[in-house]
């Protein structure tokens, strides 16, 4: 699961927002700590607190002293709409700057997506 050459620290800071979007880690429920982030990954702690910290810094965790971290309240929704304001930058400029240089026009834009999008739901 790990990827070679991205940062560990990000990869588990994005596993951790994966598992909030998914439901698999529910709002005010308690995050994994540190120390089960580094035996799952067999890493060094200091780099899974390097995650988490990046986490609790934009408030998509908190901690409860003596009891661990704990995914906040809107912490899925936060992360859904860092994503919805992502998605224009990393996807549909770079997209639509390759279609019109090999000339395709929006319609024609549309028309793929359209397509792909049918061919996805085709059984």
């Amino acid at each position: 699961m790990i990827e070679e050459g991205r940062p560990l620290f990000l990869q588990i800071a994005e596993n951790v927002e994966e598992q909030i979007v998914a439901g698999t880690l529910p709002e005010e429920t308690r995050a994994p700590s540190t120390n089960e982030l580094a035996a799952f990954y067999r890493i060094n702690p200091a780099t899974a607190a390097k995650g988490v910290s990046m986490l609790v810094d934009r408030g998509v965790l908190y901690k409860r002293r003596g009891i661990g971290m704990f995914v906040a309240a809107g912490a899925r929704e936060q992360i859904l709409t860092e994503r919805r304001e992502d998605f224009d930058a990393r996807y549909l400029h770079p997209l639509l700057t390759e279609a019109k240089r090999i000339g395709l026009d929006l319609d024609e834009v549309l028309a793929l997506l359209r397509r792909h999008d049918d061919n996805e739901r085709s059984p």
